[in-house]
């Protein structure tokens, strides 16, 4: 007979998103010649990534990942906490979603195996969430980029409410 113990998702051991999203690489079980073959690391990959799809410089492009990946495992992390992001954070969110055998990866190292939903609303908020979302973040001990998070201020992305089960 054998018992699986189902364990709970763990809170990180590191607070820097660079490492947390490399960690994810052996837990990508899909498509993992489109995610590999190119030899660089996830965090380079969802850089490269975000260059290819946005306009923006490669500091720009690090900074907004880094804060999506803060974004993500705060949420993960606290399941029971309403959090959402700002214009340009979610850009990086987005990118994390779309790469779905890295979300995936994420989904199986961080959140014990379960998926993490996202399903944004179609109007966005204005009711100062991302504002929150940033002071909690770094009250959790994440390096959030204070810029980021200042500037949609009060105009969060529609994300649903519904926690634990989605974002």
């Amino acid at each position: 007979m054998t018992v699986t113990i189902e364990q709970p998702a763990t809170t990180t051991r590191t607070r820097d998103p660079k490492e947390i999203l490399n960690a994810v690489a052996p837990h990508i079980t899909e498509l993992t010649t489109n995610v590999f073959d190119s030899g660089m690391t996830l965090w380079d990959r969802e850089v490269a990534l975000l260059l290819r799809d946005h306009t923006m410089v490669r500091d720009m492009a690090e900074r907004i990942l880094g804060n999506a990946v803060m974004y993500v495992m705060g949420s993960i992390e606290n399941p029971d906490v309403h959090l959402g992001v700002g214009k340009l954070v979610d850009i990086g969110v987005h990118q994390l979603i779309l790469d779905t055998p890295v979300w995936w990866g994420i989904c199986r190292l961080y959140n014990g195996g379960r998926f993490k939903h996202h399903a944004p609303f179609i109007e966005r908020r204005s009711d100062g969430l991302c504002l929150r979302t940033g002071d909690f973040l770094r009250s959790q001990g994440w390096p959030i980029d204070e810029e980021l998070w200042a500037i949609d201020g009060a105009d969060c992305s529609p994300c649903d409410d519904k926690v634990p089960d989605s974002h």
